[in-house]
C-alpha cells in the first residue's frame, strides 16, 4: 500500500492516525499549492482531486480520511482509537460525525471561501459570501465542544479516539488561518494542549 500525501489538515489527519497506531505506509508527496492533485494523473486515482489517498496492494484507492483510518485500523486489528465493540464504534463515530459537522467543514470552507479564494477558486465552487458565517458556524461549533469537554479528558471520556485526531487537527490548521480557539473556551484549550503533547501530533 502508499499513501499519496500533502500538506493540510486531512493528510495530516491520517499520518496522526497512523503513528497512533504505529502503523507505517509508503508514501507519495502530492504537491497540492502547485495544483498537482487536479491533474488528470492524480483525478483517475480519486475523482475529488482531494488528499488524501490510499492506494491498496490491489491497486484500488480509497479515499476520505475517515474511512482510510477506519480501514486501517480494521486491517491491522481493531483498536480504541475506532472501537473494539459496536457500541465503542459507534460512540467514536458519533464524535467523528460531531467535529467534522460543527467544527471541521465550516472552518474550512470558511478559510477557502475567504483567505484561500485565489488557491481554491479556479478548483472547486466557492461562495465568497458564505465565508462570514461558516466561520461564525465554526466559532459556535468551538463553542460546544467546550461545554462537551466539562468533566473529560477525551471526547469520549477517558478514550482518546479518531474523533480527537479529526478535531485536533482542524482546530490546529485554525490557529494558522485566522480561525483560533478563542481565549474564553478553557475546557477545548485544555484538550487541545493535551492532544499537543502526544507524540503524534508532530506527525
Amino acid at each position: 500500500m502508499k499513501l499519496y500525501n500533502s500538506i493540510g489538515p486531512n493528510p495530516k489527519m491520517v499520518r496522526m492516525f497512523m503513528a497512533e497506531r504505529g502503523i507505517t505506509l509508503d508514501t507519495v508527496e502530492v504537491d497540492l499549492m502547485g495544483g498537482e492533485n487536479r491533474r488528470e494523473e492524480y483525478v483517475k486515482r480519486n475523482p475529488r482531486g482531494q488528499l488524501p489517498c490510499l492506494e491498496l496492494d490491489d491497486g484500488t484507492y480509497v479515499a476520505e480520511i475517515t474511512v482510510i483510518c477506519e480501514y486501517l485500523d480494521e486491517l491491522n486489528g481493531q483498536s480504541d482509537l475506532i472501537g473494539t465493540t459496536p457500541e465503542a464504534r459507534a460512540e467514536t463515530r458519533m464524535w467523528t460525525r460531531r467535529a467534522d459537522l460543527y467544527v471541521c467543514e465550516p472552518l474550512a470552507n470558511g478559510f477557502r471561501f475567504s483567505e484561500g479564494l485565489a488557491l481554491f477558486e479556479p478548483r472547486m465552487l466557492t461562495r465568497p459570501e458564505a465565508a462570514d458565517g461558516l466561520k461564525a458556524m465554526a466559532a459556535n461549533g468551538m463553542q460546544w465542544f467546550d461545554r462537551a469537554l466539562e468533566g473529560r479528558t477525551w471526547l469520549a471520556g477517558d478514550r482518546f479516539t479518531l474523533a480527537d485526531i479529526l478535531l485536533y487537527c482542524f482546530l490546529e490548521f485554525g490557529t494558522t488561518v485566522g480561525q483560533p480557539i478563542a481565549d474564553d473556551l478553557a475546557n477545548l484549550k485544555a484538550w487541545y494542549d493535551r492532544v499537543a503533547a502526544r507524540p503524534s501530533a508532530a506527525a
